[in-house]
Order: C-alpha cells, then sequence, then structure tokens
C-alpha cells in the first residue's frame, strides 16, 4: 500500500485531470506564507462530489495522504503537503448550484471564490460579507474559518456557514446541518469541519447564509496621534454599540506603504478605516458619533464619503495592503503572524508588540480588524539572513504568548496550519488531546492533510 498505487489506481480515471508534472506540483507546493515548500506526489482535478469520494476511498484503501487546494492564498501552510501524496485541486467545482433570494442563503460548490458569488448575487439584492482580503474560494475559507474587515457587524465563516456537504477520509458522503435558520437536532458537526483545515474531511458543498444590501454605505478615514488613541476610539465605539460594519487600524509604517503603493497621500501615523450601512439617516448619524469619539481621543482629519468610487478604491487598496506593506523592504519577504485578544486588551497587546519590534531592529508594519479585537504584523525580513529568520520567529512566539496571556488565541484569522501547530497545547491544554482523539475517529489511517492541527496527526 503506498502513494504510488494510489497515483496508478486513479491515473486511468482521470486522465489529464491528474498531473506529475514539476510545474504542477510546485505551484501546489507553497502558498502565500513564508513556510518551506513541499511538493505533492500528484495533482487531481475533481469535478464532482462523487469523483472526491471515489479519490477518497482509493486513498484511504492506500495510505496515501490528501490534501485539500483552493487559490493557495492562506498564510500558514495550511495546504502545503508536508508529506506528499495527492493535492485535490478543486478550482473546477465552481457552480454556484442555487440562491434562494427569500431566504437569503446560497448553495455553491467549494472553487466558487468570494467575488464570484457577489457577482451573481448582484441583482438580487443581496450579498456575501466575509472578505479575507484574497479572492479566495469559499471552500478554504469555510476550512480554515476566515474572516476579514466586516466581521465585526456580519460574523466570520463560522457564522456563514449554514450547511455542508462533506467527504470523509473513507469515501462517505454526509451532509451537515440544513437551510433553516436554527436546529437544536443532534451534533453540531457544520462548526465541526468550519474551521477543520481540511484535517478530518473535504468539503464539496457549502449552503451560505447572505445579508441584504444595505440602502446607504459610506466610508471614513481619521488620523491619530499615537497608536493608543486610535484604540481607545476603536473600545469606546464598540462598548457604545455603534454598528459599525468595518474599523480597520493601519500604523504609520502601514500607511507610509499604502501611500506609495496604492497612490494616496495620508498622513503617516495611526489611521482607521471605517464603514457604515444602513440607511442614509443612520450611516450619517453613526459617522457623526464615531467621529466625535475620535476627536474626543485626539483624532484629526475626520473624512467620510458616499461615493461608490471612493468607497471602492479605499477598500481596494486596503484588501492590497500586505502588498503594499512589503513594498517598504523591497526584496524582503514578510513573516506573517496574527492574534487576537479581548477588545480590552487590546491597546496592551499592540503596544507591548510594537516595543519589543522596535528593539529588534526589523520592519514590521501593523494592520488589524481592530473592533473584533484581531491584528496582524508583517515582519519583513531578508530570506537569506538566518539571523533574521529566527528574529521574526521569536518575536511571532512573543505575540502568541502574550495573547494567551491576556486571555486571547494566537489567531484569530489566519488559521493553524503549520506556523501555529506549536501553541495548540498551551491554548487548548487536554482540549487538544480530544481534538486528536476526533481526529483518529473520522480519519484513523491518518491521510487527510496530515501533520497539521492536531497531535500526532
Amino acid at each position: 500500500m503506498t502513494i504510488e498505487t494510489a497515483i496508478a489506481a486513479l491515473a486511468p480515471r482521470f486522465g489529464e485531470r491528474l498531473s506529475r508534472t514539476q510545474a504542477i506540483r510546485e505551484a501546489h507546493g507553497r502558498d502565500e506564507s513564508y513556510h518551506e515548500p513541499h511538493l505533492p506526489d500528484a495533482v487531481i482535478w475533481p469535478e464532482t462530489t462523487a469523483e472526491v469520494a471515489e479519490i477518497a476511498r482509493t486513498c484511504h484503501e492506500q495510505g496515501c495522504p490528501i490534501v485539500p487546494w483552493g487559490t493557495g492564498t492562506s498564510l500558514e501552510g495550511h495546504a502545503i503537503p508536508v508529506r506528499g501524496g495527492i493535492t485535490l485541486d478543486l478550482s473546477r467545482m465552481d457552480k454556484v448550484l442555487a440562491v434562494h433570494p427569500e431566504d437569503m442563503d446560497a448553495v455553491v460548490q467549494p472553487g466558487v471564490t468570494r467575488k464570484r458569488l457577489n457577482e451573481e448575487l448582484r441583482e438580487t439584492g443581496l450579498f456575501f460579507p466575509v472578505d479575507p482580503g484574497a479572492d479566495a474560494s469559499l471552500g478554504g475559507m469555510a476550512s480554515t474559518r476566515a474572516s476579514g474587515t466586516c466581521a465585526v457587524r456580519y460574523g466570520t465563516m463560522r457564522d456563514a456557514v449554514m450547511a455542508l456537504e462533506v467527504v470523509l477520509a473513507d469515501g462517505r458522503v454526509i451532509r451537515t446541518g440544513s437551510r433553516a435558520r436554527k436546529s437544536s437536532a443532534g451534533y453540531d458537526l457544520t462548526r465541526l469541519f468550519v474551521g477543520a483545515e481540511g484535517t478530518l474531511g473535504i468539503i464539496t458543498e457549502l449552503t451560505l447564509r447572505l445579508h441584504g444590501m444595505p440602502e446607504a454605505i459610506s466610508a471614513a478615514t481619521c488620523g491619530f496621534p499615537d497608536m493608543q488613541a486610535a484604540v481607545a476610539t476603536v473600545i469606546e465605539t464598540i462598548q457604545m454599540g455603534i454598528p459599525v460594519a468595518r474599523i480597520e487600524l493601519l500604523d504609520e509604517l502601514t500607511i507610509r506603504g499604502f501611500n506609495a503603493y496604492s497612490g494616496y497621500a495620508m498622513p503617516e501615523q495611526p489611521t482607521l478605516f471605517l464603514e457604515f450601512h444602513g440607511s442614509a439617516a443612520s450611516v450619517a448619524e453613526q459617522a457623526e458619533m464615531l467621529g466625535e469619539i475620535a476627536a474626543g481621543h485626539g483624532g484629526t482629519g475626520f473624512a467620510w464619503t458616499s461615493k461608490p468610487e471612493e468607497r471602492t478604491r479605499l477598500w481596494d487598496a486596503r484588501h492590497k495592503v500586505y502588498y503594499a506593506q512589503q513594498s517598504l523592504r523591497p526584496g524582503a519577504k514578510g513573516y506573517v503572524t496574527d492574534a487576537c485578544v479581548p477588545i480590552s486588551r487590546l491597546a496592551e497587546a499592540i503596544l507591548e508588540t510594537r516595543a519589543e519590534i522596535e528593539a529588534s531592529g526589523l520592519i514590521a508594519p501593523l494592520v488589524g480588524h481592530v473592533g473584533d479585537g484581531n491584528f496582524h504584523i508583517v515582519l519583513l525580513i531578508d530570506p537569506a539572513n538566518a539571523a533574521e529568520q529566527a528574529e521574526a520567529q521569536r518575536l511571532a512566539g512573543r505575540i502568541s504568548e502574550r495573547a494567551l496571556r491576556l486571555g486571547g488565541t494566537v489567531t484569530g484569522e489566519h488559521g493553524v496550519g503549520l506556523g501555529k501547530m506549536r501553541y495548540m497545547s498551551a491554548e487548548h491544554g487536554e482540549a487538544w488531546d480530544v481534538m486528536g482523539e476526533i481526529k483518529r475517529a473520522l480519519d484513523p489511517r491518518g491521510i487527510m492533510n496530515p501533520g497539521k492541527m492536531v497531535p500526532g496527526n
């Protein structure tokens, strides 16, 4: 029983949809993270759930690893096949199967991207709000429990996924959840697979909660004298219950890169990017209230707009901020990490982190979905400099340890992948062992994305 036997058994069935070429394997052996690439032994493009089940049965029989693949935009090495095997590229399973405007939900295959879904919804008056920045596949977003800039108002993939179709390791096909808005029937298996990062099964269909397009939308920016003032504004805004749809914090380094990369000319200071959804009157009221809060903390230059072209330009540039940050040190590689803490501890987490980074001498811009206590650091390092690599790893570790000390989590958005495995025991204690027991119950041969998420995998 070997990987080669599994590939040989599947090759006649899939023909040109099974590739062993070096270029294809290399493209599926890395993501956008700093983690070392590992090549799969083969890549297969299934087009139906039945084909995914067939592949799973063969791999289960032969003990061949399977790694699901969406768009390769992850930042923690989730889809890197560290033990080889077969990568399942689900990009051809890209159909929007049904949209139910009256029930505000949609049924999609895993290869549909978030932008594609919103294009399909354009005429319905509905939209899908989870936006992690990259135009990621919805199957990948569910597998990593993705969130993004709108999570403070609309929640994450945990809240958006109503039901799933999943192929288990042995080829069984199960359905979890339903299109009903709530249920008290049985274990919540949908939530089990959302965030499992492909270690328990392969998602082949998703039912997603949609939202009505707001009557009015406005965006705003506001600068602050320091990070503490910006975070204090965020905390007061959330505590007062102002229903902001987006509230993003960019530090002065990020603003510098943002200006250069996207053609803006904002003052180089900590800056909040905001968006408000609602009626025309409520949007204006929200902006006015937040402007008053910001002014009370030394905020200046508060400016808001309801012009669609200005909003679109601003948020498109925000979603490209990772590349803007990398432009601060041309040729550098971004060592990316994130953490999430209770919002009352956010200023402490950010200020302590910035002090350690400044002492290290590395360039490390910050951006955060601060409305829910989540922030991201990009440590810009010379990939050929072992000392910088080690220092970046040390600082990333300190950020994770600090998040746990402050009652938070080592990742609010990026997921576990390869980078956060070493903190799972510290965060979850004996619950991590329970996760391992669940993994072994559903995947006794350990073929589903091995080397990830749980102990002994």
